[in-house]
C-alpha cells in the first residue's frame, strides 16, 4: 500500500494570468497606493497636531492667573504661542486644500498601444 492513488488536479497546468488581468491588477494596486500617499500627507498629519496644540495652548492661555503672566514678564505667552500654532496648523491644512498630492504618473514601461496587437 505504498501507491498513492492519482489525484485529477495533478496533472492540470498551474494557473496563468493573462496579461489583461495583470495590467488591472497593477491598476488596482497603484490607485490603492495613491489614496495611500493621500491619506498619509505630512501635511494633514502635521497640522491636525499643530491645531489640537493650539488649541489646548490657546486655552490654556486664556485661563492663565495673573502671576503665571507676571512670571513671563507680563506677556501671556500660552496665548500667543497657542494662537501661532493654530495659524500654523491652518496653514498646513488650507495648503493641503488648495494644493493636493498629484495622483502617480502611469510608468513608462506599460504598452498601452498594444492591447490591439
Amino acid at each position: 500500500m505504498t501507491e498513492h492513488p492519482e489525484h485529477p488536479e495533478q496533472g492540470r497546468r498551474p494557473l496563468h494570468y493573462t496579461e489583461q488581468d495583470v495590467l488591472r491588477e497593477v491598476s488596482e494596486l497603484e490607485t490603492k497606493s495613491a489614496t495611500a500617499a493621500r491619506i498619509f500627507d505630512l501635511r494633514r498629519i502635521i497640522g491636525g497636531l499643530f491645531v489640537v496644540y493650539g488649541v489646548i495652548v490657546t486655552i490654556t492661555g486664556i485661563t492663565d492667573s495673573q502671576a503665571a503672566i507676571d512670571k513671563a514678564e507680563g506677556v501671556n505667552i500660552n496665548l500667543w504661542t497657542g494662537i501661532g500654532m493654530l495659524l500654523l496648523g491652518i496653514f498646513f491644512l488650507a495648503w493641503l486644500k488648495l494644493r493636493p498630492t498629484p495622483p502617480p504618473l502611469p510608468p513608462e514601461g506599460l504598452p498601452e498601444e498594444k492591447t490591439g496587437e
